[in-house]
């Protein structure tokens, strides 16, 4: 039985250096004394020197003893013995040190870790309330939500996503409060998932929801451990990936992306009209634009004679229809805000505003857009902003422009027509089978409230 053990463990090592071969980073230690040898092998770019160093070749040398030199490997809550090569392979890859002592495989855990400092948020800004954000390492991230959810109820499953990146996942989420169908149905999807690399959470929300052309998110990502708590207690799921500063929270709902922090500190009348202040600035910013053309282009005797003759006046000098100017002076504002997010921080804001300004006034003294149109772009591009969740944000800055196209085409009619249709589409998604036009996370309060009960 030894015999077999040792060409066993023999013919892992030859078939480790066959496949690590022509690979500059790999790093192969060959251990002596008087008792025996060891053998390690792994990859210098992705384990910690100094634990190999503490842990394996100072203590080998210490000990002078193989049996105890593997009794010590042993003892550590991160060391394996794997069972094939592809589990030694993997795990290699991964941050592992391969030891082969006494014909035997083990393998001990020494992942070099570059976790920088916890950072403020930065996309969910609150005025009250907590600042820190998650981080791109996994094991910080989980001890944020375990500080601030002490529980045993919170349960927490790994699982490894991406055939060639084998990034890492948590599911966590509360066991008397969670849907267990749910729960079952996104284990599901997960195994299911066959991208060969997976670097952000977005892209676990897009690969794993249907269908896949949609405008709007069905999972919601945040950068703050606050609101995945609260998540979770209300009976969501949060994933947690490793190598990004954010989290999946599902299933979502509508109204879950115009709900900030701050809501749950300002007192309950403050945080109602904060949220009625999102869903007025949802409304202005899809539909002011294709209102703007259906007035100016369809029907003007709707509006009061002043406010007719005022925009009448103001596009006096513009060549050509109000929809095309619409279009313009929007796309240039998309212009402007891309360019904010991908110039050097130390010149886009600079650069931005001096080009929104020349812009805009250039444009109206040229005579091709009016004054009104000026003010309606400036308001179409603060009302988008005031939407907590970015991934909503994107969806509606797309949204208002089929608005745009059926008040082109249809004028008022038009605009009915899609704020029918908007709704009928809402209401068909489904976030892993819960309805997504939902107003209110009742039923999960009270299920949870129920059982804890």
């Amino acid at each position: 039985m030894a015999t077999d053990q040792k060409l066993q463990a023999e013919e892992a090592r030859k078939c480790l250096q066959e496949q690590l071969k022509n690979i500059g980073d790999v790093e192969q230690r060959e251990l002596k004394n008087e008792e025996g040898h060891a053998h390690l092998i792994y990859l210098k770019s992705m384990c910690d020197p100094i634990l190999v160093n503490d842990n394996l070749i100072n203590r080998f040398y210490e000990l002078n003893s193989m049996e105890l030199f593997e009794r010590f490997i042993r003892s550590f809550p991160s060391s394996l013995e794997p069972k094939d090569k592809q589990e030694l392979l993997r795990n290699m890859l991964r941050g592992c040190v391969a030891i082969f002592i006494r014909d035997r495989v083990l393998l001990l855990d020494a992942v070099l870790v570059n976790a920088g400092p916890v950072q403020p948020a930065s996309t969910e800004n609150v005025l009250q309330g907590p600042e820190d954000s998650f981080t791109e390492n996994i094991e910080v991230n989980l001890n944020m939500i375990r500080h601030r959810y002490q529980t045993t109820d919170l349960k927490t499953e790994f699982m490894t996503v991406g055939r060639i990146s084998q990034t890492r996942l948590i599911i966590m989420y509360d066991e008397m409060k969670v849907d267990h169908s749910v729960l079952k149905e996104l284990k599901k999807r997960l195994s299911e998932l066959k991208t060969d690399i997976i670097q952000s959470a977005s892209e676990i929300e897009r690969h794993t929801m249907h269908p896949k052309l949609r405008l709007f998110p069905t999972l919601m990502l945040t950068e703050r451990p606050d609101r995945a708590v609260l998540n979770i207690s209300q009976g969501k799921i949060c994933v947690l990936m490793d190598s990004t500063g954010y989290v999946l929270l599902l299933p979502a709902i509508f109204n879950d992306f115009f709900t900030a922090m701050d809501d749950k500190i300002q007192l309950p009348p403050i945080g109602w009209f904060l949220k009625a202040i999102r869903y007025i600035a949802l409304f202005i910013t899809v539909m002011m634009p294709s209102l703007y053309v259906a007035f100016t282009s369809y029907n003007p005797e709707i509006l009061k004679m002043q406010i007719t003759l005022l925009i009448a006046g103001s596009r006096a000098t513009v060549p050509y229809p109000s929809s095309f100017e619409v279009i313009f002076m929007l796309l240039a504002m998309e212009f402007l805000v891309e360019a904010s997010v991908r110039l050097p921080k130390a010149v886009s804001q600079s650069a931005t505003t001096v080009g929104g300004l020349i812009l805009g006034t250039a444009a109206t003294e040229a005579g091709l857009v009016s004054n009104v149109m000026i003010i309606l772009v400036a308001a179409v591009a603060i009302t988008n902003f005031v939407i907590p969740i970015t991934m909503m944000s994107m969806g509606i800055r797309v949204t208002k422009y089929l608005f745009i196209v059926l008040s082109t085409f249809f004028g008022l009619v038009g605009i009915v027509l899609g704020i029918v249709s908007l709704i009928m589409y809402l209401t068909s998604l489904r976030s892993f089978g819960k309805p997504y036009l939902k107003m209110f996370a009742i039923e999960w309060r009270r299920k949870g409230d129920q059982q804890s009960g």
